[in-house]
């Protein structure tokens, strides 16, 4: 009688569908968790203070000091690297505008404060007294 009835074996199958949520779920956990900087592409480490606003403004001058004492100045989209020299001319012409332009300051917290306050005073200098520093 077993030779006239052969019981098949069942295929064993794979159950795609808990595979795919589970891929779903860590390609979003990925995207939530994942942090866009901008001022990444500088290498910054921008200082924590705890009672900062936001430092994203409208019409503003951005000065970029690294921690090895380099400056970059943007306006707009256009920015570049200049020394302290060029950064005052720079800060001139824009005083020569207008002096009713903020100027935001981002600094490595590694940054020694010279670099700092020699920024700053260039744009007081120049009669550019809306100083902001961004921090994180």
């Amino acid at each position: 009688m077993s030779g006239l009835y052969q019981r098949r074996r069942k295929r064993p199958e794979m159950n795609l569908v808990p595979l795919i949520d589970v891929l779903v779920m860590l390609i979003f956990f990925a995207f939530v968790t994942m942090q866009f900087r901008s001022v990444a592409t500088m290498n910054l480490t921008l200082p924590k203070v705890e009672t900062a606003g936001k430092s994203e403004l409208k019409d503003s001058i951005s000065i970029t000091i690294t921690k090895e004492g380099e400056f970059t100045f943007q306006t707009g989209a256009r920015s570049s690297r200049v020394t302290i020299e060029q950064l005052e001319k720079l800060l001139h012409d824009v005083g020569g505008i207008t002096k009713d332009i903020t100027v935001l300051i981002r600094s490595d917290e590694n940054t020694p404060l010279r670099h700092i306050t020699a920024a700053m005073d260039a744009c007081r200098k120049n009669g550019l007294n809306k100083i902001r520093l961004q921090s994180r």
